[in-house]
């Protein structure tokens, strides 16, 4: 229901006024008082948002650099140029570390060959040896208790002939004994994993051993048959004695023999093992680390991406942590913004948004917001807060610092009524809103209820109706004044 009112209040009419030097787009008058325009209320959608500057960063940066110092071989990239991830960048000098992995690997295998030794227990031949000598330490024995059961029975006819014969079989003994000692120190040479060429003794070890106990055993079997004869020579009493010594040296000597059966037949011990398999674990412990230093000495790209810097030159020495590259993963870009005090209330993650670039003029980006920062940045007094905006996939060559223009969505509204800012005026006494309505060819003013605006247009809540006409003019100050107030109202 229209009603018509003769009067204004003088907020009213100040309004009036200040809105008339604020002018308006013309299209004509037909009084010829002023130009004006007719504008429709319309149905349409509108947003509001919150404008925010800022530059453009990618989605990834990292500095690059050497875990380990050396010499730099080789530089595979310059700045500008795209690389894969995994791409080696930079290689240093590896001589040195290839060599120490070599080393790290014949070490292992040493101790694994030890290890493996102690857990295979003897081998058949290493028995057969063994159970050899003590064979032949018990004849020996045997032998010694004989002849001193003849020489207490007093038979020695023929002990100076038979003593003789004796000597001489235990010498020809003695240089088989020798010759086979001798075979067990021999040497061979064998090539190195690392080309060295090295000495080795492959009979070193228990066969030496056992040679080496063979000829102690001829050289004392020699001795003994040559002082029996002496004894012989020298008289009864002193062959006694020495047929008595002989015997007690072959008892030690079997028993000697047989402990070392025993021994190995028992196989190694636990603590043995446990000490073997210590050394294997260190030696690959060794290896590893040989060969981890090895592939840190190439610097490889970690993600897709531009290289931004080269920091190091060909044969130069570069130390450990020392930025060599830096790389720009652009697959994808975000915006760091910077919001106002009195507007980041307003902004939510989510919150679509508009941008535009000083380097892409006319185009326009969407972005979301994915993040506000926690704290705020206090520059020349101002508070304001960090906003990151990711940037939705374009065709446009975005570059890592370059400055953007962010409105933030606050509020989406559609189907609304719509009325240009222009033609809205405001009741200084009240603050109400108010416009020029067009009823029946004639004007007047009509109070509304505003929703949300932007720059151009505001929501219109209530008071209107879709299809109103409403009139923007631009006449005279003292012209506008005199309309007002014989001015028809409606609504309120």
């Amino acid at each position: 229901m229209n009603i018509r009112r003769p009067w204004l209040t003088s907020a009213v009419i100040l309004a009036l006024m200040v809105g008339a030097l604020s002018g308006c787009t013309s299209a004509g008058s037909e009084d010829g008082k002023g130009e004006m325009e007719i504008v429709t209320v319309e149905r349409g959608s509108l947003a509001t948002s919150i404008t925010a500057t800022g530059s453009i960063l990618p989605s990834s940066e990292a500095t690059l650099s050497f875990q380990i110092g050396g010499q730099v071989s080789g530089i595979a990239v310059e700045a500008g140029k795209r690389v894969q991830k995994g791409q080696v960048l930079i290689q240093l000098d590896i001589r040195d570390l290839e060599l120490q992995v070599q080393s790290a690997e014949a070490t292992l295998a040493s101790a694994q060959a030890q290890l493996d030794q102690l857990q295979a227990g003897p081998r058949p031949e290493e028995v057969a040896a063994a159970e050899a000598n003590l064979a032949a330490a018990q004849s020996a024995l045997s032998a010694a208790v004989g002849e001193r059961q003849q020489l207490e029975a007093g038979v020695i006819e023929a002990e100076i002939a038979a003593a003789e014969a004796e000597v001489a079989s235990a010498l020809t003994q003695q240089k088989i004994a020798r010759d086979r000692h001798d075979e067990t120190m021999k040497s061979k040479t064998i090539t190195m994993p690392n080309g060295e060429k090295k000495k080795i003794y492959p009979a070193l070890g228990t066969l030496e051993e056992q040679a080496r106990y063979n000829l102690h055993a001829a050289n004392e079997a020699v001795e003994a048959t040559q002082a029996q004869l002496d004894a012989l020579l020298a008289g009864a009493d002193y062959q006694k004695r020495t047929v008595r010594a002989n015997v007690g040296s072959a008892v030690a000597q079997r028993d000697a023999i047989q402990a070392q059966l025993d021994l190995l037949l028992a196989g190694a011990t636990a603590e043995q093992i446990a000490a073997a398999e210590a050394n294997v674990d260190q030696a690959q412990v060794t290896l590893d680390s040989a060969r981890l230093a090895l592939e840190r000495a190439e610097l490889r790209a970690p993600f897709d991406g531009v290289v931004a810097r080269v920091n190091v030159e060909g044969g130069e020495s570069i130390a450990p942590q020392a930025p060599a590259i830096t790389l720009v993963e652009d697959s994808g870009f975000h915006i760091e913004a910077s919001v106002d005090e009195a507007d980041i209330g307003q902004v939510e993650v989510g919150q679509e948004s508009q941008i535009t670039l000083d380097a892409f003029t006319g185009h326009r980006l969407a972005g979301c917001v994915t993040a506000i920062g926690p704290s705020a940045t206090f520059d020349a007094g101002v508070v304001s807060y960090w906003v990151t905006i990711e940037i939705s996939p374009t065709n446009l060559p975005l570059r890592g610092g370059m400055t953007t223009n962010t409105e933030i969505v606050r509020d989406q509204r559609e189907g609304v009524l719509l009325v240009p800012n222009r033609a809205i005026w405001i009741d200084a006494d009240s603050g109400q809103p108010f416009v020029e309505k067009m009823i029946d060819g004639e004007l007047a003013v009509a109070f509304i209820k505003q929703g949300i605006s932007n720059e151009q247009v505001s929501e219109v809540l209530e008071g209107l109706d879709e299809g109103d006409q409403l009139v923007v003019r631009s006449v005279s100050l003292r012209d506008r004044f005199r309309d007002v107030v014989t001015m028809p109202m409606t609504g309120q």
